[in-house]
């Protein structure tokens, strides 16, 4: 299957950009006639045929449209601090847009070795994962906000703190509701700070235990992206 990421599509009929079309031609070696998919990272896929090969501006024609492709129950924002190698951060986001996730806010906290990222370059690797995984919503990806400031802006169901401190903490399984907007906080390499716990736990965060191993960052907010992905089937 030959699947592009078209977000301003329009009509019946659409130009691939520069790049895609290079890529349709020149790699792919597609030629008129062809069939291929599109996503609109808003749910919509599209089956379209080649109407006009310019490794340019290669024109295709739309001939079937499904809304709400693979739409799932629930909706998913895990909010995470960003690894000081930016290699795990971008393996952490590449693999929750496969598996599922509908926002990721990249969050700065006391303890966080890494105070930036680039926005731009993860948009490339979320881009590059919705269509290795033929996803037809496309992840949110916001800049980067303080702990303070990600905590106080929240809009959804149930809120969800992992952190490794000791306090009574439970089974994400034992609280979540299924078919609800959820947000989890994943903290730092060196975990989130006391006093980020009990502004976290004032905000109305449940803490919550991802199991007994000591888990990485990237690690530890892919398994709060699988564990409610799975508990949500």
């Amino acid at each position: 299957m030959h699947l592009f990421y078209t977000p301003d599509i329009i009509g019946d009929t659409y130009t691939l950009n520069e790049e895609e079309s290079k890529h349709c031609i020149k790699v792919l070696r597609l030629s008129t006639g062809n069939e291929v998919r599109l996503i609109d990272g808003q749910g919509g896929f599209y089956v379209a045929g080649i109407v006009n090969t310019n490794p340019k501006a290669t024109k295709v024609k739309i001939l079937q449209v499904q809304k709400e492709y693979g739409k799932r129950n629930h909706r998913l924002h895990i909010a995470i601090a960003p690894t000081k190698n930016i290699d795990r951060f971008e393996w952490f986001v590449e693999k929750a847009t496969e598996i599922g996730i509908d926002e990721i806010t990249p969050i700065i906290c006391a303890r966080s070795e890494r105070k930036e990222v680039k926005v731009e370059r993860l948009n490339k690797v979320i881009t590059s994962a919705v269509k290795q995984s033929i996803k037809a919503y496309y992840p949110k990806l916001n800049n980067a906000k303080n702990f303070s400031d990600a905590i106080k802006t929240v809009n959804c169901n149930q809120r969800f703190m992992a952190h490794c401190n000791t306090g009574n903490k439970v089974e994400m399984s034992e609280r979540l509701v299924k078919g609800k907007s959820y947000l989890v906080l994943i903290g730092p390499e060196g975990d989130f700070t006391e006093n980020e716990i009990n502004q976290g736990l004032s905000s109305g965060f449940i803490p919550v235990t991802l199991g007994e191993s000591r888990l990485r960052t990237e690690t530890a907010a892919l398994e709060a992206c699988f564990e409610i992905n799975f508990l949500n089937r």
